[in-house]
């Protein structure tokens, strides 16, 4: 009998914390999960593709598959981590227009459990469009880490400190129930 692995997809925008992502790679694989990064366009210039390539021993995909190239392994749960303002309500509104948000819009629409980390600002996080689309996510099933127990925004301009305190851990406890 083989073993079963759970796949995890970790969709990484083009925030602060998005270098660090190897972290929260790190935490799945030692919890058991098979991990596949995703990143959005503006993301690739963010991250160590190769490092992260090396860690899953998978490669960091950014755009569709060619004719003929394997596909990734079916997820089993989708964490997008840092999510940014743009990502977060384009995905609200249904928008795939890069490889990531392709992929979280239909995985909704397919019932696989997602859950969104925050990395925005206050002036951000006061939009009525962004408060619309945390609202609309929920609606869906969608967990959206934002507020005081998970990821707080900060003033403009300052989010250092919350790169270097970014709750990595707390977006993987949300999986922490997802099962074979």
């Amino acid at each position: 009998m083989t073993e079963q692995t759970k796949t995890l997809y970790i969709v990484v925008c083009a925030a602060g914390p998005a270098p660090d992502v190897g972290i929260l790679v790190g935490m799945a694989q030692e919890e058991g999960w098979t991990v596949q990064v995703i990143a959005t366009p503006a993301a690739v210039g963010f991250i160590d593709v190769d490092a992260l390539e090396k860690q899953t021993g998978r490669p960091v995909r950014h755009t569709h598959r060619e004719p003929g190239q394997p596909r990734s392994p079916k997820a089993d749960a989708i964490i997008i981590a840092p999510a940014t303002f743009n990502t977060i309500n384009k995905l609200a509104n249904g928008i795939a227009d890069n490889y990531a948000l392709d992929v979280v819009n239909e995985a909704i629409g397919i019932g696989i459990p997602v859950a969104i980390l925050p990395f925005v600002n206050s002036a951000y996080a006061a939009r009525l469009p962004f408060q619309w689309s945390v609202k609309g996510l929920r609606k869906e099933g969608v967990q959206v880490l934002i507020g005081p127990e998970f990821f707080e925004p900060h003033d403009p301009g300052n989010g250092k400190k919350n790169r270097e305190n970014f709750p990595w851990k707390k977006v993987l406890e949300s999986h922490s129930s997802v099962t074979l």
